[in-house]
């Protein structure tokens, strides 16, 4: 005799697996109401499809340096829901990824044979979409190189890369990370900014001062002063640092002040492209 089939038992099975009602009270009357036996049934015929279809765009980061100071990496892994996020199948699959990649800057990690297996691990243990999201490297074996985590969240990194043969300190590469994660720079220098960018931001700064009635080359001018402005804004080493309670002045000085070089960085942040 089948079991009945309640709207309960239906909406037991679309939160454990994600799946349409329809998909699950089939499932379930296949598996005469037996919910683990319906999910196993699933499993077997791919339920995994399904649920890689519901959108990853929750998930966290985690970011860390080697301990020679030469190497600093991150990774992304994302899901569908903050609460899969915070639990342990998913801070071991983030675990993993960033052990990869520290002991190979170079790796592959989405395809790395132990990295899927434990992704498909992870989406059957939380019943959600699990990617591999960004996964970032800075090599510098000539200078040295930071990691920062927006710790309250988890869900922004920041890699850093110095010149010279002086190491930043802890602090300095804690309060830099900060700055980036908070001010979301467009590049390091106002070369590093996309030249469509600011030849779109001069476009406007020219058609704004001339709509007042200013002449081409007043606007010229005006239009100057605008990018200066944006770049300030924008462009990470003119920025204003920003704790000044730390210290008043521009990213540069900043850096200057504490006798370290940055050549580069890496911002990453979930869900982010």
């Amino acid at each position: 005799m089948s079991a009945t089939i309640t709207a309960s038992m239906v909406n037991e099975l679309r939160s454990k697996t994600g799946l349409g009602m329809m998909e699950c009270k089939k499932a379930l009357t296949e598996a005469n109401g037996d919910t683990a036996t319906a999910i196993d049934n699933l499993r077997k015929k791919g339920v995994k499809t399904s649920i890689t279809e519901r959108q990853a765009g929750e998930g966290r980061v985690v970011a860390s340096s080697a301990e020679h100071g030469r190497l600093a990496v991150a990774v992304e892994v994302n899901c569908t829901t903050d609460f899969a996020a915070k639990s342990d199948a998913f801070g071991k699959l983030l675990e993993l990824a960033l052990h990869k990649l520290l002991a190979n800057p170079n790796a592959d990690v989405r395809n790395d044979a132990e990295v899927k297996s434990a992704v498909v691990s992870t989406a059957q243990q939380t019943g959600e979409n699990v990617q591999i999201g960004k996964a970032i490297a800075i090599h510098n074996p000539e200078g040295y190189a930071g990691a920062y985590v927006y710790a309250i969240t988890n869900k922004i990194a920041v890699l850093m890369g110095f010149g010279g043969e002086k190491k930043p300190d802890a602090e300095v590469m804690k309060q830099l990370g900060g700055h980036i994660a908070f001010a979301k720079p467009l590049g390091l220098t106002r070369d590093a900014v996309p030249a469509d960018l600011v030849a779109k931001e001069r476009e406007i700064a020219v058609d704004q001062a001339k709509q007042t009635g200013k002449p081409q080359a007043i606007a010229e001018k005006i239009a100057e002063g605008k990018l200066n402005s944006f770049f300030a804004e924008r462009v990470l080493l003119d920025q204003e640092f920003f704790n000044a309670g730390v210290f008043k002045g521009s990213v540069q000085n900043y850096l200057k002040q504490h006798g370290v070089t940055l050549t580069r960085y890496e911002r990453i942040e979930v869900g982010q492209q």
